[in-house]
């Protein structure tokens, strides 16, 4: 295993070409008007009605947040407007299909599993592992990116789903731009993602917040119905399995730990992996993550401002599970410890598959088995963190400002000196 560390994390030292690319990216001007962004969407779709006139209410929030966030370089602007207008296209293509297929929404659900913790604690390799068993229903990244066809947009002579295609030319594009992001987070077509993105097609997440510094709208958010958006989900899910089944989802999304009232509500009989890991070292992961990202979409790193917002937002996340972790009922939820499950990975995911209800079949054991066998941890490399050297941070202090996640899971083990 080859450990790297990123040297020029705080001041990027850029060759001629890499210089040139930046000097573009940061001069690009890009209109976020919300006007413009669904004049876009329109156009790309054929399509007029969103389904919710509300909508266009956390669209205008999410701009005006991103509008004061004067660090983005004009490719930090771009990247956001690809989104935006992307997720709305989107939803323009869920509110056609439903009202074409009203049908769908009459897909009944079965029990799902749903992996809940913080983001970079095990979670997106968990679900990827569950994912494996045929018997769950899962959201590769190419389906999430574009969760409805567009209309006769059907899988070519050779079977390949064209958004498959188009979901692996910009993995391919998006390694060549920032080659180190796959070490801490890698997300080719195939891989198993978060359910984040599908209920970003009501603009309600703090997905925008990995993208821009937006204090404005994460509290915006915070004052959303989000049992409403919760409802909204389910009924992407019964369209989804409508389209593909089979109907019992695995599903994952950190910011589930600070919406336990809703998600439960939405899904009482779901088994919930509750992943625990040491938020010191996600912390570290995350903003180490962020700052080599923001080298590209941002005029200047400023790794200070990043880590505190980070550091804030993680004991918010912290803060919500301690206080409704009970709302997940005892006999429906599995702690995943973090080192724990590293040392025996199958094992954690043969314990959650039974909880679920699901006999551990030798089919089931076997995929498990062979997806561990073929995405060892570290297998393309390790990024050393430097929390003191990179962003100034005391470990200490942090563990100090967040003894009470320590206290409410005295099992989670520390990594951090």
């Amino acid at each position: 295993m080859t450990d790297i560390r990123i040297e020029d994390l705080r001041v990027p030292i850029r060759d001629a070409e890499q210089q040139q690319m930046f000097d573009l990216a940061t001069s690009m001007e890009v209109d976020l008007m919300p006007s413009k962004l669904v004049a876009a969407a329109k156009r790309r779709t054929g399509l007029e009605d969103f389904g919710d006139p509300s909508l266009m209410d956390r669209l205008a929030a999410q701009v005006a947040s991103v509008e004061s966030d004067t660090g983005l370089s004009g490719l930090g602007r771009f990247l956001v407007r690809r989104r935006l207008v992307g997720l709305l296209a989107a939803r323009l293509r869920l509110e056609d299909f439903i009202r074409r297929h009203p049908e769908s929404l009459e897909t009944e659900l079965e029990p799902p599993v749903i992996v809940v913790g913080l983001p970079r604690s095990g979670t997106t390799h968990l679900v990827n592992l569950l994912a494996t068993d045929t018997r769950f229903r899962s959201m590769p990244w190419w389906e999430v990116a574009e969760p409805i066809p567009p209309v006769g947009d059907g899988p070519g002579r050779d079977g390949v789903d064209p958004r498959y295609q188009r979901c692996e030319a910009e993995y391919e594009a998006s390694k060549q731009v920032s080659p180190l992001t796959s070490l801490m987070h890698d997300r080719p077509p195939s891989s198993i993602e978060e359910e984040c993105e599908l209920l970003d097609l009501d603009l309600c997440t703090y997905v925008l917040e990995w993208h821009a510094r937006v204090p404005g709208w994460r509290d915006h958010a915070e004052q959303l119905d989000q049992f409403a958006h919760y409802a909204f989900l389910h009924r992407e899910l019964q369209v989804l399995s409508y389209l593909r089944g089979p109907n019992r989802w695995v599903l994952k999304c950190p910011q589930h730990l600070e919406r336990l009232g809703p998600l439960m509500a939405t899904f009482p009989d779901a088994t919930v992996a509750f992943t625990l890991r040491d938020p010191v070292a996600v912390l570290q992961s995350a903003i180490t993550m962020l700052a080599y990202g923001d080298r590209n979409r941002r005029v200047q790193i400023d790794a200070d401002q990043l880590a505190s917002y980070w550091v804030d937002r993680v004991e918010r996340l912290l803060r919500a599970a301690v206080s409704d972790a009970h709302l997940i009922p005892t006999a429906q939820r599995v702690d995943v410890e973090f080192k724990e499950f590293i040392s025996d990975d199958q094992a954690m995911a043969e314990r959650i598959i039974e909880m679920s209800g699901l006999e551990l079949t030798d089919q089931a054991s076997k995929g498990l088995r062979q997806y561990i066998e073929s995405n060892p941890r570290g297998k393309e490399g390790r990024i050393v963190y430097d929390l003191q050297g990179d962003f100034g941070l005391n470990p200490a202090e942090l563990y100090e400002r967040y003894a009470f996640y320590f206290d409410a899971f005295p099992q989670i083990r520390k990594e951090v000196n």
